[in-house]
């Protein structure tokens, strides 16, 4: 069996006097140390779900399944309180590289044909949030604070990280962690350098693992601001020029959510990700795409395969990073139906579309106005609701093609709720105002 550690993702810039000194590579084994010094024992758990995930019968691998998000963006100026529009674009992105839709799959060599995975995993915006209010999944909190980030992260201390998860430290409680996946946005910059750009918490702290098993940490996604979205204003500095952000930076961390580990193990050709079919690797990549990279020997299906600059755990640039593998995606599926099944099985955070409504929206985002689109007579009414919760317009539906003119609304995302007044039939979609 291959040896392995399970790693919480975090790329740290190190400060001294305000100079930058080293861009450590990633602090994720003494975010591991932190995590057992406070549970002792909590590695081991760790690896003990990761064998049941691997090991446990999967169901049919064509399903799709959908996972509620709710993001919390955490803001202390205008160029953190990021436009739904980058949302909206982030969860696009974090859509095509989980179904396998990305176009950029055709950058992938063929080398790794025979190791490609489909995880299948779809996130929507949730629609109804804890208390059972319609709701756009995003949500959007002021803080006093320039950054949650600190100086104690060199030395492995989450405690400042985690202040963006709790509202009494400056952050905003998460929703019901079993339903929701919580994915918190805010700055991360230590001294204007970008210090962090995301973790998470492997699958733990649910009601089937030991009690204190997450040390503190509350479940979920932490990514900096400014890599979400591949149409985010904001650069990138690491003190090695901006990166070029296709929002894969939550694809990654998304994958460590769902029990995905570094595929170079954190270690040497020894230490690796606990995967069968992902290729081994000495060490992460930098920030770079070489297709040269050969640094260990393995055996996959009788093949050594070169490192796989291409895969979505690495740390290779976003621009050649488009793949799972099959193991990885067998992985994170079993990870949903065994340790986070509550985010998939009657979930009442997820609004399921009723397929017997046929509806579209056009155009949309819109400025001005959208038509509601319907083929039969299943809806009679709508309802606009805002992110606050707030109908700002409702109206029935006697034709076919019914426009609603939003011109004087406030520019955002809504919730467009549709519905029939005799059957209780209801459908949701999202409209966004530009």
């Amino acid at each position: 069996m291959k040896k392995f550690t399970f790693t919480l993702s975090c790329i740290l810039a190190t400060f001294a006097f305000g100079q930058q000194v080293q861009v450590e590579r990633c602090l994720s084994h003494k975010a591991i140390e932190y995590q057992d010094s406070l549970t002792p024992g909590f590695a081991d758990i760790v690896n003990e779900q990761f064998e049941i995930a691997k090991n446990a019968p999967l169901k049919k691998t064509d399903e799709v399944y959908r996972v509620p998000v709710v993001f919390h963006i955490v803001y202390n100026n205008d160029d953190q309180n990021l436009a739904d529009s980058v949302i909206m674009r982030q969860l696009e992105t974090l859509n095509q590289d989980f179904m396998r839709q990305n176009p950029d799959t055709v950058n992938m060599r063929e080398d790794f044909d025979i190791v490609k995975g489909y995880p299948n995993i779809e996130f929507r915006l949730a629609q109804i949030d804890p208390d059972g209010n319609p709701t756009t999944g995003i949500t959007r909190t002021e803080t006093d604070l320039e950054s949650f980030a600190d100086f104690s992260i060199i030395s492995g201390s989450f405690d400042a990280l985690e202040r963006i998860k709790s509202t009494s430290d400056g952050g905003i409680d998460p929703w019901d962690t079993e339903r929701y996946l919580n994915i918190w946005i805010g700055n991360l910059d230590i001294l204007g350098f970008t210090a962090l750009l995301g973790y998470a918490t492997p699958p733990v702290g649910l009601p089937n693992w030991p009690a204190g098993a997450t040390a503190g940490l509350t479940d979920g996604v932490v990514v900096q601001y400014s890599v979400v979205g591949d149409n985010n204003p904001n650069e990138v500095d690491m003190g090695q020029g901006p990166l070029d952000v296709k929002g894969r930076t939550l694809t990654h961390e998304v994958g460590h959510y769902l029990g995905l580990r570094h595929i170079w193990g954190d270690g040497d050709c020894t230490q690796q990700d606990g995967i069968d079919d992902t290729p081994n690797a000495d060490d992460q990549s930098d920030f770079d795409c070489d297709p040269t990279k050969n640094t260990c020997e393995d055996d996959i299906f009788g093949i050594d395969l070169p490192d796989m600059i291409e895969n979505y755990m690495d740390y290779s640039a976003e621009t050649c990073q488009n793949s799972f593998t099959r193991g990885q995606a067998n992985l994170m599926r079993a990870v949903l139906e065994n340790q986070r099944i509550d985010l998939i099985e009657d979930n009442p955070a997820s609004v399921v579309e009723t397929e017997s409504i046929d509806v579209q929206i056009y155009p949309n985002p819109t400025s001005n106005s959208f038509t509601i689109a319907v083929e039969n007579d299943l809806i009679d009414q709508y309802e606009l609701i805002s992110l606050s919760g707030k109908t700002v317009l409702r109206g029935s539906i006697e034709s076919v093609n019914t426009e609603v003119n939003v011109n004087s609304l406030d520019n955002g995302m809504y919730v467009l709720k549709l519905s029939n007044s005799l059957t209780n039939e209801v459908v949701s979609r999202k409209v966004v105002k530009m």
